[in-house]
């Protein structure tokens, strides 16, 4: 596991395989990264699946109303909602979309970030400047080219389980 220097800013994400250990940039998107810890938190992104996941692209998730693998799901529905909180406005820095980096998710609307997100499989420089950009895989990024693929995928991997590391 990664050496982690911030425990409020780090995210421990458990997944079929093991740990993924996230950095958040709270410097950079201090309302994406707050509210990331806040659903973390209240256990809101606990078993909620990877519902779009594209080789040589992303992995997404974070759709805490439609993708709790253990509540109500309904895997067309996964990936159109999010939390009862207000949408996040952009925080859009020069931080690339590199592998391994942390993006979020939103409709057509910059402003329309609220509880998904995805990490990306590779270099995505297309996507620079135009969604936000708050964290960074440290350690188990081979978890997450484990995820299943799919657009959903048929038995969607999800996050068992989702911790600000102060917390763990």
């Amino acid at each position: 596991m990664a050496d982690i220097k911030d425990p409020e800013n780090t995210i421990l994400m458990e997944l079929k395989d093991g740990t993924v250990v996230i950095e958040l940039m709270a410097d950079v998107a201090p309302q994406h990264c707050d509210r990331m810890k806040t659903l973390a938190r209240s256990g809101a992104y606990d078993n909620v699946v990877f519902h779009r996941v594209i080789d040589g692209f992303m992995a997404q998730t974070g759709d805490v109303a439609n993708g709790n693998a253990e509540k109500d799901f309904n895997l067309r529905s996964a990936g159109t909602g999010g939390s009862d909180m207000p949408n996040v406005p952009a925080e859009f820095s020069k931080l690339p979309h590199d592998r391994g980096t942390i993006g979020a998710a939103r409709s057509a609307s910059p402003d329309s970030a609220n509880s998904q997100f995805f990490i990306n499989f590779s270099d995505n420089s297309f996507l620079n400047g135009q969604y936000t950009v708050y964290g960074r895989v440290l350690s188990g990024m081979e978890h997450v080219d484990a995820i299943l693929r799919g657009e959903p995928p048929m038995n969607p991997d999800r996050m068992i389980s989702v911790k600000v590391a102060a917390d763990a």
